[in-house]
């Protein structure tokens, strides 16, 4: 999956990635792994930023794929605890 870039102008700048997909087995598997990796990081980086949907949706995706492995964040429950914490 190429990143791409508008500049402006309506041209594109690659961002430099390609995926070759020559219709065999291999690049099939390729391309399904990329997917999913591109995916689930995406998912779990809005986990990370707070996002409930997005908890819920990489827990499920963990539980789908076992060689999946995403750090869930741990919410504070109390703020003063956390205020404390970064004063230290």
């Amino acid at each position: 999956m190429s990143s791409a870039v508008l500049d402006g102008r309506g041209e594109v700048i690659n961002g430099g990635f390609g995926l070759v997909l020559d219709g065999s087995q291999e690049a099939a598997s390729r391309a399904r792994s990329m997917l999913s990796w591109d995916v689930n990081n995406g998912v779990a980086r809005r986990c990370w930023s707070g996002n409930l949907h997005a908890k819920n949706a990489i827990c499920k995706a963990m539980k789908e794929n076992s060689l999946l492995k995403v750090t869930i964040p741990s919410h504070v429950e109390d703020l003063a605890l956390l205020e404390k914490a970064l004063k230290s």
